[in-house]
């Protein structure tokens, strides 16, 4: 049997937090009698799914700092100096753990820095899998640390085709390394008890036609571009409402824009929902405005739950979900009036756009946990 350990330190629910506990689930619900599957939990970030984890087959490894709670999370700054202290307190017990528990596989989904280092100047017989996703700058320090790492790194996986080509053409990488390896986005299971439970008893909206937004409140979300658009669209169509769901720095800001665009009883800042499921079904189309993704965590849950996406062509991956247009409505990432066209354009070709919609919801497929277990599963037991 197959040891596999997962490094994802995640300071919030992020779409890195649900990549990693989906892909472990996966295996421990697929492949649980040929790998043994477990998240090594750095400072209590895992604690909340112990019960999860338990009943799915993955095991948890504490390794004796429970500061979790303790620790900043919002913010640049604040979350950068967490993850310094999270290093700091982990660089020895993870090269212990290896040691002692010689797992097969290690993926490393989120502050790679760490097993970096540790595989540079250790040799374990643990093999080493680098999670790549979003938008990565390739700086002058990182591109060289990842080329010292090569050698010693056994796989590189990507969520979309279009970053893999990316860091393909920069020849950091063998190329016999780098898999395409979807994110597992779409679980059947959590999908039917969210639908089962989703309401929208928080403002009464059902009445009304909306757009909805979801994600982080940050900068690369571009939430302000898309205020600024629907400003413009909503001028000339008022029965349009704009509910944006999220929590994160940039909420004042927001709100301040909001109020300085007159906005404030069209554009709705709604916080953090953890099921946003029945406004997504009930929206009149999902709109990405994001300055890069990979490719979406909500776009594709939009997607499933039968909304219509319109979303920016930003790296990297919308543009591949929706096929370059043919599974939805693209504009160019943060170009002025660009979002006011596209929004425009859904209203004057909805009774068209049927087919869109279908396709996006199809290419869901390719999301789901089943299916990024039959690509994982191969790196592992080859």
């Amino acid at each position: 049997m197959k040891s596999v350990f997962y490094w994802s330190p995640c300071l919030e629910k992020v779409g890195t937090y649900k990549s990693t506990i989906n892909s472990a689930l996966s295996l421990g619900k697929y492949s649980s009698k040929n790998i043994n599957v477990n998240i090594i939990n750095v400072c209590g970030e895992w604690n909340k799914e112990k019960d999860l984890f338990k009943k799915n087959n993955v095991g948890l490894i504490d390794i004796g700092f429970n500061i979790f709670e303790y620790l900043p999370k919002s913010g640049y700054i604040k979350s950068r100096f967490s993850y310094f202290i999270i290093a700091v307190l982990s660089f020895f017990p993870l090269i212990k753990l290896l040691i002692k528990k010689r797992p097969d596989f290690l993926v490393s989904h989120l502050l790679t820095s760490i097993p970096f280092l540790i595989f540079i100047f250790f040799k374990f017989k643990t093999k080493l899998i680098l999670r790549i996703s979003g938008y990565p700058k390739l700086t002058f320090i990182r591109k060289n640390i990842w080329k010292l790492c090569s050698k010693k790194i056994f796989r590189v996986t990507f969520p979309s085709n279009e970053l893999l080509n990316q860091l393909s053409d920069n020849n950091i990488f063998l190329k016999d390394k780098l898999i395409f390896l979807p994110d597992p986005i779409i679980n059947i299971k959590e999908y039917k008890n969210k639908k089962k439970n989703s309401q929208t008893d928080t403002i009464n909206f059902h009445k009304k036609k909306f757009f909805i937004s979801v994600g982080r409140l940050t900068k690369q979300k571009n939430f302000s571009y898309l205020i600024k658009e629907f400003k413009k669209f909503s001028e000339k169509n008022m029965d349009f409402d704009l509910l944006i769901f999220g929590k994160g720095e940039e909420h004042d800001h927001l709100n301040d824009l909001i109020h300085s665009l007159h906005l404030p009883k069209r554009v709705f800042l709604l916080g953090y929902n953890e099921n946003v499921f029945e406004y997504m079904r009930k929206a009149e189309a999902f709109i990405l405005s994001s300055l890069w993704e990979d490719p979406g965590f909500v776009l594709i849950e939009a997607a499933f739950n039968n909304s219509f996406v319109i979303s920016s062509d930003c790296k990297n991956g919308p543009k591949e979900f929706l096929q370059n247009g043919k599974a939805g409505i693209l504009f160019e990432s943060n170009k002025n009036n660009a979002l006011f066209d596209a929004l425009t354009s859904y209203i004057t070709q909805k009774p068209n756009l049927k087919a869109k919609k279908i396709l996006a919801k199809k290419n869901c497929l390719k999301y789901s946990l089943l299916r990024h277990h039959e690509i994982i599963k191969n790196i592992f037991l080859d």
